[in-house]
């Protein structure tokens, strides 16, 4: 079993990060077989002009004080036209469940336009990393944009109520996006992040699809923190039912400030209590495919699909926001007053990139968790990784294993 939680644990983490180097295995390097045709990297940069940036903060260790730490939190920021252009996007949104936050459905819902950077991080950042993205934004174009902005909660692990995140740290992703590959698991708003019960946070994944002899992508990019881990499926297997009693959420006792803490943590995995589904999911989709918003609204939906796929049935506290756009030129903005030439794809022809929508998404919270390691946060509190070994022997259990 993989553990993450020591400085140089930490240090190394964060130098992962910052270099945007991928984890040493993803979902299909174990064998877990998915459909459609992956791009290039597998990831939301797949589509042109696409960059993702990371901020890990990561420090301290022990006994939880507010303002001071343990810090396992961060800054994701999805870029749909990079850093250098201020050009809108046509986008679509899709509020599964409503128990969190995404700003900017006001444009989405009246004009089906995302601004500059996606911003993703925790609960209690909205407001700085909102506040981050202006100030990059004005800095960078002279005028500030109106971005969209969610969150997942990291207070398990992380000292949320410390406000560790400041603008500051939105505008260094921003600084530190690029295209290429993309850092998955314990990086950026995902850092203090569980998914089905395991460590989770951020995964990605594409699909290259052909729509009217012309050849698109669509990419994935999620930040997740919810599901119920008896229901985890992957790829058709009940890996939860199958580890439904090990590798849940415990107490490390010989960590400071975990005295009183229970279910304190086994050496065998078998220390833990299961948790509800709760704590949310964010999930942005990309495509370079001409859709107009309403098309847009339709193919955000489709990736709720995706989710359901691992068995989840967005519980009652979980807060599952979609938000998706399109890379194609000619959007029409607010202010303008003539049409731009747009030649959206057909309604009757949609269907390739629904299914693309709902196999990266399945794809892309798999990676999340394959990606993220053992973590111990304030109290010495642990969400350990999915180990990698038992998730193939139960893959080949159920005859699903790829390889």
């Amino acid at each position: 079993m993989r553990h993450f939680g020591t400085g140089f644990a930490a240090a190394l983490l964060a130098a992962c990060a910052a270099t945007g180097v991928h984890a040493a295995e993803r979902a299909r390097d174990l064998g877990v077989p998915f459909a459609g045709k992956a791009g290039p990297l597998n990831a939301i940069t797949d589509v042109k002009g696409v960059e993702v940036g990371h901020v890990t903060l990561i420090s301290g260790e022990g006994k939880r004080e507010k303002g001071v730490g343990p810090v396992r939190t961060g800054v994701t920021v999805v870029l749909p036209r990079g850093k250098e252009s201020a050009k809108p996007v046509y986008g679509g949104f899709f509020n599964l469940n409503g128990n969190g936050e995404m700003t900017g459905q006001s444009y989405l819902q009246d004009f089906g336009m995302v601004y500059g950077p996606i911003g993703i991080s925790n609960t209690n950042a909205i407001g700085q990393v909102y506040a981050g993205i202006q100030q990059w934004t004005s800095n960078k174009f002279g005028d500030a944009l109106w971005p969209v902005v969610a969150e997942t909660y990291d207070g398990g692990l992380n000292d949320i109520e410390g406000f560790h995140v400041k603008p500051e740290t939105a505008m260094e992703a921003i600084d530190k996006a690029s295209g290429g590959a993309v850092a998955e698991g314990n990086v950026g708003g995902g850092t203090g992040m569980r998914c089905f019960g395991f460590k989770g946070g951020i995964g990605t994944a594409s699909r290259i699809i052909e729509v009217e002899d012309k050849s698109y992508t669509v990419g994935v990019l999620a930040q997740c923190n919810t599901g119920l881990r008896t229901v985890l499926r992957i790829a058709g297997a009940p890996v939860g039912e199958e580890l439904a009693k090990t590798w849940l959420p415990c107490y490390a006792a010989d960590v400071a400030g975990s005295e009183e803490k229970k279910p304190k943590c086994a050496a065998d995995g078998k220390g833990g209590t299961p948790l509800p589904d709760d704590g949310s999911i964010i999930i942005v989709v990309a495509t370079d495919a001409p859709l107009l918003p309403h098309q847009l609204n339709r193919m955000a939906r489709r990736a709720s699909l995706g989710l359901g796929r691992l068995g989840s049935f967005s519980g009652n506290t979980s807060g599952d926001l979609i938000v998706s756009f399109s890379t194609a030129e000619g959007a029409n903005d607010v202010s303008d007053e003539e049409v731009a030439p747009f030649k959206q794809v057909s309604q009757g022809n949609m269907d390739p990139i629904f299914t693309a929508t709902v196999d990266a998404t399945e794809e892309a919270i798999v990676n999340a968790m394959v990606a993220a390691e053992t973590m111990t946060g304030g109290n010495g509190y642990r969400l350990f990784g999915l180990p990698h070994d038992q998730l193939k022997a139960i893959l080949k259990k159920y005859g699903r294993a790829a390889n």
